[in-house]
């Protein structure tokens, strides 16, 4: 705010040096955000490969599922034609887990392993 025919106000009146100092301020400024742009610049390009990849990836990834899928499903009929089994109904594979292989001897608290 500048200072009224009143004299009340907070601003001293405008001058030269105000001014100077306020473009000398600006100079600064500007100059050191156009010295950074090319980081903007360099930060768009590198999200919009990173997008195309992702994409170009995921629709990699979807390709080898549906492979592996559809060799599933000839693999399922295949023994399920030549051992008599029904195949797997649609059922997803679940991971086969190893069986324990020791047992506990209930007499003497011991662990026998089997051959």
């Amino acid at each position: 705010m500048w200072k009224r025919e009143d004299g009340v106000g907070t601003q001293p009146m405008p001058s030269w040096a105000m001014y100077a100092e306020a473009m000398n301020k600006f100079t600064r400024s500007a100059t050191a955000f156009i010295e950074q742009v090319h980081l903007l610049t360099e930060a768009r390009t590198a999200y919009q490969e990173a997008m195309v990849v992702g994409t170009d990836l995921r629709n990699r990834l979807e390709a080898g599922d549906k492979t592996l899928r559809d060799l599933m499903t000839q693999l399922e009929q295949f023994v399920s034609a030549h051992s008599g089994e029904p195949p797997l109904d649609g059922k997803k594979p679940e991971l086969v887990k190893g069986e324990n292989t020791r047992t506990s001897d209930q007499a003497t608290g011991t662990w026998k392993a089997f051959p």
